[in-house]
């Protein structure tokens, strides 16, 4: 059973509305099975809605949507004991401006933003916004999906920590193409006064150099990653989205 990080009271009172009271009349609407599922539904929106008010994330930027779907894929990785590290979950959310901080590294525990910056999308996916994406090797593009952080090593980029995509025909060819997490001088504030807009990578999630460390510190290990866009064939297609 997935973990909620809201009031045990709130789900006391869930489970018992859920639970048909015997000698009532039907009046019509769904009985067993199919009410479960639909009060199940109801939890998880009110949890989305509350946990994004409680965490203040719409001040910071993040999409309600992008957090909805990070939210759902994560609880489908603690279910299946994919996670080791359960109380981190980051969101590159790649619906926004290179120009925006769109990554979020959040303490679902604690209800906290932990580390709020910027992060690069690959070169072919398109210029100040992500538009295309890629797991082909040697394309140079984002790969969606979720993925579970790894360890860190030092490579041309310094501290970098290697992430394991998890979405078969999305993101699972990761490890070949050599995504990782990194710093890099082609993002942050001092290139975007200089440029306009963040760098880009050859598809690796690249943060500024100066908060790499804290930021792999913060995630790595075996952490939950969403790297996110409102792309319709991932949407509809990942099976860990719709699950």
């Amino acid at each position: 059973m997935r973990r909620s990080f809201l009031n045990p009271l709130f789900w006391c009172v869930l489970v018992a509305l859920a639970v048909p009271v015997s000698g009532l009349k039907a009046g019509g609407g769904p009985t067993g099975p199919a009410k479960h599922k639909n009060a199940e539904k109801a939890a998880f929106a009110e949890e989305v809605s509350l946990l994004y008010d409680q965490i203040n994330l719409k001040a910071l930027g993040l999409t309600r949507q992008a957090f909805e779907y990070a939210l759902k894929g994560y609880y489908y990785l603690l279910d299946h004991h994919s996670l080791a590290r359960t109380n981190i979950l980051s969101i590159c959310d790649l619906s926004q401006s290179s120009r925006n901080k769109r990554m979020y590294v959040l303490d679902l525990e604690q209800k906290t933003v932990l580390i709020n910056t910027y992060v690069a999308h690959g070169r072919n996916s398109g210029l100040e916004y992500a538009r295309s994406f890629s797991n082909n090797p040697s394309s140079h593009k984002t790969s969606l999906g979720f993925y579970v952080t790894g360890e860190t090593y030092y490579g041309d980029n310094g501290l970098s920590l290697r992430v394991r995509g998890l979405e078969r025909g999305f993101n699972d060819k990761a490890n070949g193409r050599n995504i990782v997490v990194h710093g890099s001088e082609y993002v942050g504030p001092d290139f975007l006064r200089m440029n306009g807009c963040s760098g880009r990578s050859f598809g690796c999630p690249a943060v500024p150099a100066d908060e790499a460390g804290e930021l792999i510190d913060a995630i790595k290990e075996g952490s939950c990653l969403f790297i996110y866009h409102p792309d319709k064939k991932y949407i509809t297609r990942s099976k860990i989205l719709n699950g």
